[in-house]
């Protein structure tokens, strides 16, 4: 198996100091430049609460463009109030509501979308408009869109805690058109899809409030036009009745094995309790202990123990339900299911006990998922119990599938707590943001292509632009403060850093790559992101990587985003496995969380330094606010300040180049489509809809002759905005790169980031049925799996990819096919954490789209990566001839091996020397006592290549949620 060195490489480019801060002021647009021919409008009620509720409106032009636009419409009752509105200026008079457009909303091509929002009020009810007019002209006209009803229940139906609720829907097509699905709502949260009539869903588990609740429906035809809302409040009322809790819905079990789950009461007795536990249902195979539970006034609401149990006798696909009653309660019902040995659902369940297992050494002390079991790798982190923020989001997405299986939702918050604590850097770890001026969010200095041409020198000169989303950040959360994953951490504190150079506490924040795109990860010098000068040089670390004329004790960060859109994805997916089990106020606080990361997250839409798309020189404008955004995710966004809270400086940058690798259509349609994901800040769900626009072509562009994708485009050429060569193909003014970011090796030959990137784009499609992004995954899944071997029992896809050829430039309007652009599949493997992400993958491209070739390769993946079962989760033999590179020193004539300037000298914590003609293990030297280290010295002595079995904490999960996922999308096999 190839190592594969560099799939998770990030790095932080030279940055500079900010001087200033302002914000982005939004007002009306002007008088409509043209009136609508033809307007769609979707209003939707996202929640609701006692006497308020937020609104939420669509609105698809589908007459002539528009450069601006007024929307009206009337509230059906007087007691309706719209309080505070964004992305428009919201006007009421009486019952009559007036919406134009912002400054930077008002072009509105044909087929276009422009959505807006407010809070609002109301007294005795809460109807939604029926009509509205787009600058005059009447929208949802009979040829407009479809049409839908909820038939089921009325109108102020009541039910009793905990509810089920059956929703039945009709919905008509228009002329020519027939109905594609049709989505259910509560209160603006989607439940469920149903894709034939009759269109029906039932919510289950619904617990008391006292608001209504609003059921809502949302119908689309066959051309992707969404109907408005039908909305039916209902009631849900507290049962008078106690109840008997248990923690779980349905537990799953093998032949021969058990399970358990944990039984409660609902409330305080006046006297002891005797619960029977019994099975009232289903196979004799399955049996319960104990019998009976007693419950006092005083131990009445913590859980006991349940346990079932499936003898050797039990057969697949054989059900039972254990039910738990007392006189006078509500009983409490956990249906169980026997699969059988091996079923995909049950390998979950024990991949999960591996990795939560201590003994197995996932976590330190603290909680914190390291990036390997095994301490000797260098590859992004380069040592195993390093952790990246990738690590955390992949923690997140086991907890979440964990919640889904077990209805047990406090590991999936409680990761979220510690990332907060160890990877979101606190108040005082960013303490002089209040001094960012975002009219100069950074100094400029040039990006060079090797380690040699650094340190690279600051310069005034070169303007920045200006950052449009500080001010309204700071106005949404209250604090100048960045909520976002830094994305590397010394969990074990090996190179001595600590906290601020105390040289002791563990969990530190540190930082490696910093310096172009040939900085291999053997050839970067390790800083801590808090530099006080307690270790390097007189400048600590500052004056490897920048010119200037004094340095200053500073705090400096970098985000990964796609590390965090993972995370935002997987709450995404929480909230409707939650929300299906009843238990969706359990993780809110944790969803709303996620959204704030969202929105936080668009600094990566910018380039570097803000400047405009279509940069070819230093010279070139700069951006004014979003004119700045290529609306796409980019390699890094970055931030930092003095580390004297006295000094009067702090910067913030984005990164130029974005790889489509990074690109996450997932989370940009959350952020922008799901009420309770739906950031904070006015323009952030419009910024995310645009981001979900972009990526999708962005995938278009880069997709080659074959099928795969391609890397991906730069506003910088060179990282210093040099003109790119003549014929350079463009997109969005951004120019095509084969490698971005770095190149050695390069960035788009690891299969790994096509499977990554993928995934997220199916599952996008599973969700919403997009027709580009299956257009994207019909080609690209023929490709792989015509690369690709797979059985039960083994399998060998792709590993190393090699490119020829260019995209053509973008016309949006007419994109090419890319004849010219080609690649070819120069090695294969069996990566088992890159297996794990493919059949991921194949499941929701096949449960969507009916593949049976994609269904049969996803499953025979499963199967044949459980061949590589073993006590501590999965693995691999890899052999690791880059290991050769412990001991290069600098070749001027190669330009590998670690460079530092002539005449700069330093120390690490520990003693090592850094200066020229060192090493990666002479400024490492604590490697020399790891219990590997003598099979990598054996190879720097002229032996063999050492081999390990890594357990890397991304590929565990990615396995583990492949097994859940196949097991939820195809229940029977």
């Amino acid at each position: 198996m190839r190592p594969f060195v560099h799939r998770l490489r990030r790095r932080l480019a030279v940055t500079g100091v900010a001087v200033l801060g302002a914000g982005a002021v939004f007002v009306a647009g002007g008088p409509p430049a043209y009136a609508a021919a033809g307007c769609a409008v979707v209003y939707k009620v996202q929640s609701q609460w006692s006497g308020g509720f937020t609104g939420d409106i669509a609105i698809t032009n589908s007459g002539d463009p528009l450069t601006s636009w007024k929307l009206e419409y009337d509230f059906p009752d007087a007691g309706q109030k719209v309080a505070q509105g964004w992305n428009g200026t919201y006007a009421q008079s009486g019952q009559h509501v007036t919406v134009t457009n912002a400054s930077w909303n008002g072009t509105l091509g044909t087929g276009a979308t422009a959505g807006t929002g407010f809070n609002g009020t109301f007294t005795s009810a809460n109807p939604v408009p029926t009509a509205f007019t787009l600058n005059g002209v009447a929208c949802n006209g009979s040829a407009a869109a479809p049409t839908v009803a909820i038939s089921s229940p009325a109108a102020n139906t009541r039910y009793t805690a905990p509810a089920s609720i059956p929703i039945s829907a009709t919905a008509t097509p228009t002329s020519g058109q027939t109905i594609a699905k049709v989505e259910f709502y509560h209160d603006g949260l989607l439940l469920g899809t149903d894709t034939s009539a009759p269109y029906a869903y039932t919510w289950t588990g619904v617990p008391a409030q006292t608001a209504a609740y609003h059921l809502q429906a949302i119908a689309y035809d066959g051309a992707g036009t969404r109907s408005s809302t039908a909305d039916v409040p209902v009631f849900v009322d507290a049962s008078t009745s106690p109840a008997i809790l248990a923690d779980a819905t349905s537990v799953t079990l093998e032949p021969g094995k058990s399970g358990t789950y944990k039984v409660a009461l609902s409330a305080a007795p006046s006297a002891n309790v005797s619960v029977a536990v019994a099975r009232s249902t289903g196979s004799t195979a399955v049996t319960v202990t104990p019998a009976t539970l007693t419950f006092t006034p005083s131990n009445w609401s913590t859980g006991q123990t349940v346990t079932v149990a499936a003898s050797t006798a039990a057969t697949a696909g054989s059900t039972a339900t254990i039910a738990a009653t007392a006189t006078g309660y509500t009983a409490a019902n956990v249906a169980v299911t026997v699969v059988a040995v091996g079923a995909v659902d049950a390998r979950f369940t024990q991949l999960y006990t591996d990795i939560k297992n201590p003994s197995n050494g996932y976590f330190s002390p603290e909680g914190v998922p390291y990036h390997s079991v095994e301490t000797l790798i260098d590859e992004a982190p380069d040592q195993g119990h390093e952790t990246t923020s990738e690590a955390f989001s992949y923690w997140l997405w086991l907890e979440a599938e964990h919640g889904q299986v077990s209805g047990d939702w406090a590991p999936f918050n409680s990761a979220w707590a510690t990332m907060e604590k160890y990877i979101i850097p606190s108040h005082a770890d960013q303490p002089t943001n209040a001094n960012y001026n975002a009219s100069k969010p950074a100094t400029y200095a040039a990006e060079y292509p090797l380690p040699s041409q650094y340190p690279s020198q600051l310069d005034t000169s070169v303007s920045v632009g200006t950052d449009p989303l500080a001010a309204e950040l700071k106005s949404a959360y209250g604090t100048d403060d960045i909520y976002g994953m830094h994305w590397l951490l010394d969990v074990d504190n090996v190179y001595g850093f600590g906290h601020c150079g105390d040289k002791t506490t563990r969990v530190s924040y540190i930082n490696t790559f910093q310096r172009g795109p040939q900085e291999s990860t053997w050839e970067t010098v390790p800083q801590p992101s808090c530099d006080t000068f307690t270790s390097g040089g007189p400048n600590g670390y500052l004056d490897l990587f920048t010119k200037d004329a004094s340095y200053a004790k500073q705090w400096k960060y970098t985000n990964a985003p796609d590390a965090d859109a993972r995370a935002v994805q997987v709450a995404y997916w929480a909230l409707q496995w939650a929300t299906a089990q009843g238990k969706q106020s359990q993780i809110s606080a944790t969803v709303a969380n996620a959204a704030k990361m969202g929105d936080y997250l668009r600094y990566s839409f910018y380039d570097k330094y803000f400047k405009q798309p279509g940069c070819t020189s230093t010279g070139c404008a700069a951006g004014t606010g979003k004119n700045a955004s290529n609306n796409l995710m980019s390699w890094y966004y970055a931030w930092g300040g003095a580390y004297d809270t006295s000094a009067g400086w702090a910067w913030r940058i984005g990164s130029s180049t974005s790889h489509f690798g990074y690109q996450n259509p997932m989370a940009a349609y959350v952020l922008s489509n799901v009420s309770a994901l739906t950031p904070k800040s006015p323009t952030a769900k419009a910024d995310w809809q645009a981001s979900l626009n972009r990526q999708l072509e962005f995938y278009q562009w880069l997709q080659s002759s074959e099928g795969a994708i391609a890397g991906g485009a730069t506003n910088s050429w060179n990282g210093n905005y040099s003109a790119p060569p003549s014929g350079t193909p463009t997109f969005y003014g951004l120019s095509y790169v084969e490698a971005p970011v770095y190149e050695d090796p390069p960035s788009n030959r690891w299969f790994g980031m096509q499977t990554w990137s993928l995934e997220r784009l199916a599952e996008y499609y599973y969700t919403t049925g997009d027709a580009k992004a299956k257009s994207v995954l019909d080609k690209w899944v023929t490709w792989a799996l015509a690369n690709s071997t797979i059985s039960a029992t083994s399998f060998q896809i792709p590993s190393d990819l090699a490119w020829s050829g260019k995209p053509a430039t973008w016309t949006p309007s007419s994109p090419a096919t890319n004849t010219g652009l080609h690649v070819t599949v120069t090695s294969k493997g069996n990566d088992l954490g890159v297996a794990g992400s493919f059949a991921k993958l194949l499941t929701y491209y096949a449960a969507k789209s009916g593949n049976a070739q994609a269904k049969t390769a996803a499953k025979g993946l499963l199967d044949a990566i459980w061949a590589y079962k073993d006590g501590k989760g999965v693995s691999v033999t890899e052999t690791r001839a880059d290991y050769n590179r412990f001991d290069d020193v600098y070749n001027a004539s190669t330009g590998q091996g670690l460079y530092i300037p002539n005449g700069w000298t330093g120390t690490m914590p520990n003693g090592d020397v850094i200066k020229p003609g060192v090493s990666f293990l002479d400024i490492r030297s604590f490697y020399k006592n790891d219990p590997d280290f003598p099979k990598v010295q054996a190879y720097l002595n002229g032996g063999a290549a050492p081999t390990f079995n890594y357990h890397r904490f991304w590929a565990q999960v990615d396995v583990a949620t492949g097994y859940a996922d196949y097991a939820r999308l195809f229940p029977q096999g």
